[in-house]
Formats: C-alpha cells, structure tokens, sequence
C-alpha cells in the first residue's frame, strides 16, 4: 500500500487534522513560497506533531548548515530537496545528518528524468514542472514520462529508487495513479487544500482513498 505525504502545513490546526488521520509523512517547506513555514513556526508544530509522522523539511537550493541545524534540532527527521542540489551536496547531508534524502525532479521528459536520478539520494520525487516555481503548482504530469524513462533504465539494469507521486493528486485520482504505477508514495498539498487552507475533509477522503477505505 502506498504511503502519503500531506505536504505545506503551516498552522497548529494543520497538525491535528493529521494526527487525527496519520499519514506516514508531512512536509515542512523552508522554501520561498507562500507555505513557507519560519524555524520557529516548524519547531512550534513539530512539538505536537504525532510521534508516527515523520516531518519532512522541504528545501530549495537551501545553506547546508541551515538543514543541519533543523535536523540536529529534531525539528525535521527528513529532508527533501527541490533546487539545483548536487549528489556531493547530497552526501555531505547524509554524512552530517544521516537522515532520509529525498530528491525532487520537476518532470519535462524522459531523458531529463534519467539525467537527474540521484544515486546518493534514499528516495526521488517526480513532480510537475511549471516554470519559476519549484513545487506545489496543483497540476498533473504525464505518467508516461516516467514509464519511458523507467523502461530504459531497466534496460541498462540501472536501479530505480523508491519514489514518490507528487503534482495534481487528490482523492479523484490518487487511486489511479497509484495503480498505474509502483510509487512508495503519493504526495499531496493543494489537492487537500479549500482556498488555500488544509481541509480536514480533504484530507480524510485522500488518506481514505490511498488505503482503500472509500
């Protein structure tokens, strides 16, 4: 069974609602975008987050010692990284750190997909690509991107990582897309969001709908 992500929480009320349902993961975002959450609004959260969930920092292009300190904290128990991130920069974090790395690759096609497979990340992340923003755009890409991609790697007898489905998800069409695929899991922000506000209902009927309880 596919695991979830409910990604960009910003608000005491956002942690309820989870611990209430528990997805596998949630996703702090550090990045520049209007989910970005302040060290201290994470460490305020992650105090009441279950301790069940993993809280996922979400990066772009971030200082390394700025991960660093949010891990040492315990703020963040993986990290996920969406910029311009090089495997070197990968490596140093594990080393530092030794948590969970997820690489995020904003999806274009096939070739650009195979390119920016990391070997030192635990875990990749396939989301839509829409230029000037580094995530959470709300819209689908095409599977079949990775199916191409993932064939040829295969031929090579390259290994494909564990990853997650990230781009346009909600309780319509997760069901689909994760069988359509073999994804570790599916992550989700605006599609369990009403105006821009995590909604509890949103989120029950997505965590239902991934564990088969529709």
């Amino acid at each position: 069974m596919a695991k979830v992500k409910i990604c960009g929480l910003r608000t005491q009320t956002d942690v309820k609602i989870v611990n209430r349902y528990l997805p596998e993961y949630v996703g702090f975002v550090f990045a520049n975008t209007r989910r970005f959450v302040t060290d201290e609004q994470a460490f305020a959260m992650r105090k009441t987050l279950d301790d069940r969930i993993q809280a996922v920092g979400v990066f772009v292009n971030e200082p390394m010692e700025h991960i660093v300190q949010l891990c040492d904290a315990g703020v963040i128990n993986a990290v996920q990284l969406h910029g311009d991130e090089t495997e070197a920069y990968i490596q140093k974090i594990k080393r530092e750190t030794d948590i969970c790395v997820i690489k995020a690759v904003r999806v274009q096609h096939a070739d650009q997909v195979m390119e920016c497979m990391s070997s030192e990340a635990d875990f990749m992340l396939f989301d839509t690509y829409k230029e000037g923003m580094p995530g959470g755009t709300g819209e689908r890409f095409s599977l079949e991107i990775l199916q191409e991609s993932f064939a040829e790697l295969r031929e090579r007898n390259l290994i494909i990582k564990p990853y997650f489905l990230a781009g346009g998800l909600n309780s319509g069409n997760a069901a689909q897309v994760i069988c359509q695929t073999d994804c570790y899991a599916v992550d989700v922000s605006t599609g369990v969001e009403t105006d821009g506000v995590k909604d509890e209902m949103k989120i029950k009927r997505f965590i239902d709908c991934v564990r088969k309880k529709f």
